[in-house]
């Protein structure tokens, strides 16, 4: 079973998504939004990037935890890096600072799901259900059930 942590990561992630999708679709429309892609079409590779990672995340794969993270941290990490350094340098605006938030949550997402998938314990795990595995794994069980079955025929 996966924790209650797991899944607010994974939806957090999936919601951050569909905000990029949404920011590279008012770009190429020239709707303005007041966000703009760093690159529209490594913003576009990475958006199919991402729906395959999500998906392994949700298969609680951690491969695609790790692809996740290394793609998003290279996208967003330079431009985390870049308005840190633009902060210090006192040249900044507003939008370098709703700019810097969405290069914070695209570092931070990703990080948490690897995170998550690498010290999560039931990644390891298959689901056990307590009340069926008894019947089902058991295999002393059904050979009882032979061999009762055998010696139980009835003749009229």
């Amino acid at each position: 079973m996966v924790s209650f942590f797991s899944y607010l990561i994974t939806i957090s992630g999936v919601i951050f998504w569909i905000f990029r999708l949404i920011v590279a679709t008012t770009y190429t429309m020239s709707i303005n939004f007041g966000i703009m892609p760093l690159n529209i079409t490594i913003e576009i590779v990475l958006l199919f990037i991402t729906f395959l990672c999500l998906v392994l995340i949700l298969k609680r794969n951690i491969i695609g935890a790790l692809i996740y993270f290394v793609v998003y941290g290279l996208y967003f990490g330079t431009d985390l890096y870049n308005g840190i350094i633009n902060i210090i340098n006192g040249q900044t605006s507003v939008l370098d600072y709703t700019l810097l938030v969405i290069s914070f949550i695209g570092v931070v997402i990703p990080f948490l799901s690897v995170i998550d998938i690498f010290f999560n314990k039931d990644r390891k795990q298959r689901n056990k259900n307590k009340k069926t595995d008894w019947f089902y794994k058991n295999k002393e069980y059904e050979r009882k059930l032979d061999e009762r079955a055998d010696k139980n025929q009835y003749k009229f």
